[in-house]
Order: C-alpha cells, then sequence, then structure tokens
C-alpha cells in the first residue's frame, strides 16, 4: 500500500449519477461522527504523530480537512450560482502552517460538522444538470460539480485513513 494513497487515488465515474451523488453524500453525512470518534480522546503527543516522514501530523491534517472541505464547498457553490468562475489556487501547504492549526483539534471538528451538513444539503438539491456545471481552477482547468462532490468524499476518507495509520504506528 502507498501511505501517501492509502484509499487509493481520486476515481470519479465517466458519468456520474444522482444515485453516485447520494452515495458520495452518505459518507459525508457520517465523517465527522468518525472523525470525532478516532481522535476525541487523542493526547498531545499522538495528536503530533505522523503517517510518514515529512508528513503533516494528526493534529495538521484534522485542521487541513476542515479548510479544504471549506475551499471545495465554496468552489461548489460558486459553480452554482456563477458562469464558469475561475477559483484561485488553496495552497495547502501554506494554510497548514498558519497559527490556526495549533487550536484544539476540537474547532475544526465543529466547522466540519456545520460544513458537511450544508454539503449534504445542498448535494441533496442537486439535478442531473447541475452535475455538469463547473468552475475553471488556476492549475487544474475545468472541474464540474459532479467531480467536486466526489472528491468532497474521497478526500475526507483520504485522510481518515492518514489518521488511522499515524495512530497505528
Amino acid at each position: 500500500m502507498d501511505v501517501r494513497y492509502p484509499i487509493g487515488k481520486l476515481q470519479v465515474p465517466e458519468n456520474v449519477t444522482l444515485e453516485n451523488i447520494q452515495e458520495w453524500l452518505k459518507e459525508i453525512e457520517t465523517y465527522t461522527i468518525r472523525l470525532r470518534k478516532t481522535v476525541d480522546s487523542l493526547s498531545d503527543e499522538e495528536l503530533s504523530r505522523t503517517y510518514r516522514e515529512d508528513s503533516w501530523s494528526v493534529r495538521q491534517l484534522v485542521h487541513h480537512i476542515a479548510d479544504s472541505q471549506l475551499n471545495m464547498y465554496q468552489r461548489v457553490k460558486l459553480a452554482l450560482t456563477e458562469e464558469n468562475p475561475t477559483v484561485p489556487e488553496f495552497n495547502e501547504e501554506k494554510w497548514a502552517i498558519q497559527p490556526d492549526t495549533k487550536l484544539p483539534v476540537e474547532s475544526s471538528i465543529r466547522m466540519l460538522e456545520g460544513i458537511n451538513e450544508r454539503i449534504v444539503s445542498l448535494g441533496n438539491s442537486l439535478t442531473e444538470e447541475q452535475l455538469d456545471r463547473a468552475f475553471t481552477h488556476q492549475i487544474n482547468g475545468i472541474v464540474t460539480v459532479a467531480e467536486k462532490v466526489a472528491k468532497l468524499s474521497w478526500h475526507e476518507e483520504h485522510h481518515l485513513a492518514h489518521i488511522k495509520i499515524a495512530l497505528s504506528k
């Protein structure tokens, strides 16, 4: 197993359906419960563990997950409300070293609870036509709403697996 991609790389079906969206939304809906169960009782030492050399700590991962979901949610909303908006790069490395990432992980879990609730609500209202709406990422090019919902789900699971690897060491 490649610890950089413990659940594999993101794979989006060529033709995403509303059923696919519903599967991903179920994962997102239960995510904070599973994350909380994994990190709630951790000590500072455990929160400082990494899943591989030179990787983010468990603490940084939890904060990154919240930061990333926030950015991705905003991109979906922009794609649904504007005609192919251009979105800036999310420099996750610079975000990961900002002073707020030293806060207790609870702050990011609470943030995730709200963001994920909003993502699920928005996702449940999507139509087939809206799945094809898109934004243009400065580096990655055109990204559809369908692709972004897939990534919203995959990304959380990807980093939960990283956290579990770090804690198993």
